[in-house]
C-alpha cells in the first residue's frame, strides 16, 4: 500500500532542504533554532510545528544532508572494485572543494560527539555505518569478512584523509591514494 504524501510532508521536505543548505554553508555552530528558522524563511515557533524541538531539527537536518552525500556516491557507483581502486576513485571527489563543506560538517559532528553529546554520537554512528554498507556494496573481496574488513579500511582511510585536509596536510592525503 503507498503512503500519501501530505502537504505538510512536503513542507518538512522542503524545510530541511533550506536548512541542510544552511547548515552546510555556516555549520553547527551557527544553528540555533532562530538562524535556522530564518535560512527556512520561518519564525523559530514555527519551525517547532514541523519538529518536537531542536534536537529533532538538528537529527532530521542532519539526515537530509547525508541522505545527499550518499546519492553523490550512489551516482558514482560501479561496478565492484579492489579496494585500493575504490579508494582511488573515491579520495578525488571526497577530498574536491564542492565536496568539503559535507566532510567539514562531519568534522564538526564528529567533535562533538568525542566531547560526549549522544546526539551526534547516535548520528555519527549511523551515518558512518551507512558509508560502511555503501562501501560494502561497492568493493570486489573474495568473501564477506574480506569485504567487512576492505569497508573498514576504506571508512577509516578516508577519515584520515579528511582530517589531513582539515588541518592542511591535504598534500599527505593524496599522497597515500597515489
Amino acid at each position: 500500500m503507498r503512503r500519501c504524501v501530505s502537504k505538510s510532508d512536503t513542507r518538512r521536505a522542503a524545510i530541511l532542504d533550506a536548512l541542510a543548505d544552511h547548515v552546510l554553508a555556516h555549520g553547527l555552530a551557527a544553528s540555533s533554532l532562530r538562524p535556522l528558522a530564518k535560512a527556512a524563511g520561518l519564525s523559530d515557533r514555527m519551525l517547532l510545528y514541523y519538529f518536537k524541538d531542536k534536537s529533532e531539527v538538528i537529527a532530521a537536518t542532519l539526515e537530509t544532508i547525508a541522505a545527499r552525500q550518499m546519492a553523490v556516491m550512489g551516482s558514482a557507483a560501479g561496478p565492484p572494485l579492489p579496494l585500493a581502486q575504490l579508494r582511488a576513485r573515491l579520495a578525488a571527489s571526497l577530498l574536491a572543494d564542492d565536496a568539503w563543506p559535507y566532510m567539514r560538517l562531519w568534522l564538526e559532528a564528529a567533535a562533538l560527539a568525542a566531547q560526549g553529546d549522544p546526539q551526534f554520537a547516535a548520528i555519527g554512528e549511523r551515518i558512518g555505518r551507512a558509508f560502511l554498507a555503501w562501501g560494502m556494496a561497492q568493493l570486489a573481496a573474495d568473501s564477506l569478512e574480506a569485504r567487512e574488513a576492505d569497508a573498514a579500511r576504506l571508512l577509516t582511510s578516508f577519515e584520515g584523509m579528511v582530517l589531513l585536509k582539515a588541518i592542511g596536510m591535504e598534500d599527505v592525503a593524496r599522497r597515500a591514494i597515489a
